[in-house]
């Protein structure tokens, strides 16, 4: 039933009857549809134990697939009479569409082979208009902290693309983990992919997990997953952190660090969580070796499915630079007023070396503090005040405010969610987030490409662990990035808990381990492991 559909569409008409796909049901693919066509055949098809032959033009009882330059970009319309027509504004429209046809047959399309040959295939007569609020839809996942290999990473981008979501913002380099294959500097993989031991639970725990830890993506996964994106209309940005959070880094390569404050040949990759102190230091030495990852990063993420790199920019402590000879003499050589002037010298060094490159920076909202050049962007994490900052200087903002849309914070209050942390954000507390403050004008408002939930993996060893904090909360964050919807305080909650109910087996079938309406299932708890829960509501900032 069409109004299942999650995320909400435009507009749905119903009519009389029923379309049956069967095994001799054509698959039409209009100029420009082929690879959707090849997506759908290799999916639906294969689930549901239907060939989809190819068809010509005007085939009867066939799926067509057209492009219509009229519409929107992103939008599409699926018509199901005797036949299934699908007309986007784009390849990236008509994708939209084929992955509503997948909703409309059933959890059973879900599924990596037919379970059940012999069912009836059917789907009501109707009309399925649709387009985006916003252009960027988002999920940024952190494989630092925890590494995700390259097959679950495969799987995250058709769970978002099942969700109509298309920006992967593809954390990759941290403190605890360097997670990207650089050939001119293979230390980065050898030595600073991996960690002899890693804190189990929040950074106070007393608890170890004592196995090393890593691992890492060569240059043909990267290539690889960047492919597999593109053929779902997923746009990927890599984030290479600077100039904190850089910690495995300098324990690949020493002479990053702030040599004459600390003795850096002594650091490892860092085993616990929170903010470090070991920032990379202000040299030219720095900029050319950064200068040179970037090089190799743009070309494994080409501008035209990676056209922003993030560059981090958050939680840089200053304490090294106050006390290095060095770093002092830097700031006083660049006429510089502190070592917050320092951190922007490192930031708009590498926003216009992109810029030159025909890429645009993106940043954590520090970023804004010593001003930008004018092609950046900022994702606005600790609140919406960066972001309403950001807008108000005509920069364009993602908007993925910590207290709302971050999904390692805890889904209840109740003492049985897996080491928890941060403020309780339910199913309906993320339904209700508005990506867009009321304070900007209409002309401001415009510089919101549109939103991101963030999943940091410091508490999730493993697929199962990002699954539960994902999911089901990711489809309540896609309705509110694609849907129209109104105010949070009118939005039909109950209503999306209806059609969940629809949704839930759809998970089911690609077994997806989300965390149950009833709370947690035994498995998924970690009793007596210390988290960090903050109670009461969280702050609107």
């Amino acid at each position: 039933m069409a109004m299942d559909l999650v995320p909400a569409p435009r507009s749905v008409e119903h009519g009389e009857g029923a379309f049956v796909l069967g095994e001799a049901t054509a698959l039409v693919a209009g100029p420009g549809t082929e690879t959707v066509a090849r997506w759908l055949r290799n999916t639906v098809g294969v689930a549901l134990g239907r060939p989809m032959p190819p068809g010509e033009a005007g085939t009867p009882g066939a799926i067509e697939l057209r492009i219509d330059a009229d519409l929107e970009p992103e939008a599409y319309r699926l018509t199901v009479t005797h036949r299934v027509e699908i007309v986007g504004g784009s390849a990236a429209g008509v994708f939209w569409g084929a992955q509503t046809l997948r909703q409309l047959l059933g959890p059973d399309a879900y599924r990596k082979a037919c379970a059940d040959p012999g069912a009836r295939r059917g789907i009501t007569r109707q009309v399925v208009e649709d387009a985006p609020r916003f252009a960027w839809r988002g999920l940024m996942l952190d494989v630092s902290r925890h590494f995700m290999p390259k097959d679950g990473v495969l799987r995250y981008l058709d769970l978002l693309a099942a969700h109509k979501l298309n920006v992967f913002h593809f954390h990759l380099t941290d403190d605890q983990g360097w997670r990207v294959e650089i050939k001119r500097f293979p230390r980065l993989t050898e030595v600073g992919a991996w960690r002899a031991r890693t804190k189990y639970g929040h950074r106070a725990s007393e608890l170890w997990d004592e196995k090393p830890h890593g691992g890492f993506y060569t240059q043909d996964d990267i290539r690889e997953i960047v492919a597999y994106a593109a053929e779902r209309h997923i746009s990927v940005v890599p984030e290479i952190d600077i100039p904190g959070h850089s910690q495995a880094a300098i324990a690949a390569y020493p002479e990053l660090g702030n040599t004459d404050v600390i003795d850096t040949t002594r650091l490892s990759v860092w085993d616990t969580w929170g903010v470090n102190p070991n920032v990379l230091a202000p040299t030219d030495n720095t900029l050319r070796f950064y200068e040179g990852v970037l090089e190799e990063v743009l070309e494994l993420f080409p501008a035209e499915t990676s056209p922003f790199v993030h560059i981090g920019g958050d939680e840089c402590p200053k304490d090294q630079w106050k006390a290095s000879p060095a770093a002092q003499a830097r700031i006083k050589e660049l006429g510089l007023a502190d070592e917050d002037g320092l951190q922007s010298w490192f930031i708009r060094h590498f926003d216009r070396w992109l810029a030159d490159r025909g890429r645009r920076a993106i940043g954590w909202d520090e970023i804004l503090e010593g001003g930008l050049a004018p092609g950046a962007a900022v994702s606005s994490w600790r609140g919406y005040a960066g972001g309403i900052e950001a807008a108000r200087a005509g920069h364009d903002v993602v908007m993925c405010p910590e207290q709302q849309v971050y999904l390692d914070h805890r889904q209840a209050a109740g003492p049985d969610e897996p080491m928890p942390i941060g403020y309780v954000r339910t199913l309906e507390d993320v339904y209700r987030f508005e990506p867009v403050p009321p304070q900007l004008t209409e002309a401001e408002a415009r510089h919101v490409l549109g939103t991101q939930a963030n999943v940091w993996t410091e508490v999730m060893q493993d697929q199962g662990r990002v699954d539960y904090q994902v999911f089901p909360r990711l489809a309540a964050f896609a309705e509110v990035a694609w849907s129209a919807l109104p105010a949070p305080v009118a939005r039909d909650f109950a209503d999306f808990e209806r059609r969940m109910r629809s949704h839930y087996p759809r998970l089911d079938a690609l077994g997806v381990a989300y965390r149950p309406p009833g709370g947690p299932l035994p498995w998924q708890k970690r009793p007596g492991v210390l988290g960090r829960p903050i109670d009461g509501s969280p702050p609107n900032v």
